[in-house]
């Protein structure tokens, strides 16, 4: 193998792992980092180095221990209910202000006013926040559904959406609507099972429970 070819495998091994260091996920800077790391590994057994060779190999083993350890260990979802003086979620919105209001207009969100507004809780770490105004006897309209980059894995949307459906159908609600046209946000919608419509013009995503 000449040397212009093995320079190219250096440099996206290089550029891999970069990237790996860019995501936020956990989940998904182990994986791309592993890809890295293993591709890096075979670079450095091909230009004869073996310290980099087995560096990157032990790298790879830390990336599969963890990214097993996040699919086989079980965890702690819970919901909380937010009150209307609660500090910590000033705080907490203040603080991915940037991104919430990419998806929701915080100028019009009134939460001490909302129908539900809860704290998802994942192993007792408050991962995102979840807000709901009445938008009709049976249907809830989503103001704010936001988690934490960590924890952007759509395991909270399947928790709330999927596996507490009976705390809303109590409260008399059998469908959630979202009125929204951002990208990333109807990709969310779309893989919790959101379903496109237009109302009154408006393009919007509705769920049933």
């Amino acid at each position: 193998m000449n040397d212009q070819i093995l320079d190219w495998i250096g440099y996206i091994a290089s550029s891999i792992v970069l990237i790996s260091l860019l995501m936020s996920s956990i989940k998904k800077l182990r994986w791309i980092n592993l890809i890295g790391a293993l591709v890096f590994g075979i670079y450095g057994f091909l230009i004869g180095s073996l310290p980099t060779g087995f560096m990157n190999v032990g790298i790879v083993v830390i990336d599969i221990y963890y990214l097993a350890r996040i699919y086989l260990s079980g965890e702690y979802f819970k919901m909380l209910p937010i009150d209307n003086d609660s500090e910590y979620l000033a705080s907490f919105i203040n603080f991915y202000k940037d991104e919430i209001s990419l998806v929701t207009n915080l100028d019009e969100l009134n939460i001490a006013n909302a129908e539900v507004k809860l704290y998802i809780l994942r192993n007792m770490t408050p991962a995102g926040v979840f807000v709901c105004n009445k938008y009709s006897d049976d249907t809830l309209e989503i103001k704010l559904d936001y988690a934490i980059p960590q924890y952007r894995d759509f395991k909270l949307g399947v928790f709330l959406f999927d596996g507490q459906k009976k705390y809303f159908t109590e409260k008399g609600f059998t469908k959630f609507i979202v009125f929204t046209k951002e990208k990333s946000h109807t990709k969310y919608l779309n893989k919790m099972g959101f379903i496109e419509s237009n109302i009154t013009g408006k393009t919007c995503f509705i769920k049933e429970l």
